[in-house]
């Protein structure tokens, strides 16, 4: 009981930690990178020091229609992949495609991590992304009320930007928090005529997670993400999802006075996992749509050498 005790204890001072240094560095954010209601599977897309975290080859592949039914909605594809290539280092590889209205944006990027135990069982991970990002907008999309406006005059065609990106991620079996910026170069954007059409600032992330082990072969764990860009209010993601004998997974999750969701997840055998997630907008435009789906596949190749546990970890 005390262990437990100790545990929660720890965890408590991690993800407080967390999120006072990711209040210190920002002011009001707004999210401007993909959003992903499964969040919990996809670390690495947004936190490079995940990056190998899992033990294992692991490659998730991930598709989110948002607000299904209307004109020009968001659309994500994503893929990542990383694997530890010795006792400290992790490495990973990531890709997403999302078309926004007029806008298509393709991000291709490398990933490096390396962690340094701490001892009784607890890690800590710093990470590096490196990457390019090309964006392409085309205004013909747009009801434009003047075409002659010299800000949609010209379309902004294969514009190429780097990606430079760290995080941290600090966990033991139990539970985990990380702080990470995807990208720290603030990009505008300029058609032909050198008028800013676009532009990209940086984007902070916090992420904190709890696995409690309620018996009857059942798991629980409470997450959180907090998204935020120079700009808009702070973005909140909440989530509890219950682990029925390593198998089923069942939750829901809340997106700060933005949207209900309900998760569901299948592991199929050791290697194969498939998710999927639905969520229900509480915001005027939710009169206006069908909702957003997101559907995941996570396929991870055990090696003999590795000292991952049999069953299934929960993060």
């Amino acid at each position: 009981m005390k262990s437990i005790f100790k545990d929660i204890k720890s965890a408590y001072i991690g993800v407080v930690a967390t999120l006072c240094v990711l209040f210190s560095v920002s002011e009001s954010y707004a999210q401007q990178d993909s959003q992903y209601t499964q969040y919990m599977y996809n670390t690495s897309s947004f936190n490079p020091a995940y990056a190998g975290n899992r033990d294992v080859f692991s490659a998730i592949a991930l598709y989110r229609a948002q607000w299904v039914g209307l004109d020009g909605a968001p659309k994500t594809i994503n893929f990542t992949a990383h694997s530890p290539v010795g006792e400290r280092v992790g490495l990973g590889l990531s890709f997403t495609n999302d078309e926004i209205g007029p806008s298509v944006e393709n991000s291709i990027a490398a990933d490096f991590s390396y962690t340094i135990p701490l001892g009784d069982d607890l890690d800590l991970s710093f990470g590096l992304k490196g990457g390019v990002n090309l964006l392409d907008v085309d205004f013909t999309k747009l009801l434009i009320y003047d075409p002659t406006d010299p800000q949609f005059e010209y379309n902004i065609d294969n514009r190429l930007t780097p990606i430079i990106g760290a995080g941290i991620f600090l966990n033991n079996d139990k539970w985990y928090a990380g702080l990470s910026v995807p990208n720290f170069l603030q990009t505008e954007h300029y058609d032909q005529s050198s008028i800013s059409t676009a532009k990209e600032k940086m984007n902070f992330y916090a992420i904190g997670g709890y696995v409690f082990d309620i018996g009857s072969g059942t798991k629980l764990k409470p997450a959180v993400l907090l998204k935020s860009v120079e700009g808009s209010p702070i973005a909140l993601d909440l989530s509890a999802n219950f682990l029925f004998n390593d198998k089923f997974t069942l939750g829901g999750a809340y997106r700060l006075s933005a949207d209900f969701s309900a998760l569901a997840g299948f592991q199929y055998n050791e290697s194969i996992m498939i998710g999927y997630s639905y969520d229900y907008g509480v915001q005027d435009l939710a009169n206006y749509n069908n909702g957003s789906h997101e559907i995941f596949l996570r396929f991870e190749l055990f090696s003999s050498i590795t000292t991952r546990m049999v069953t299934p970890r929960f993060f």
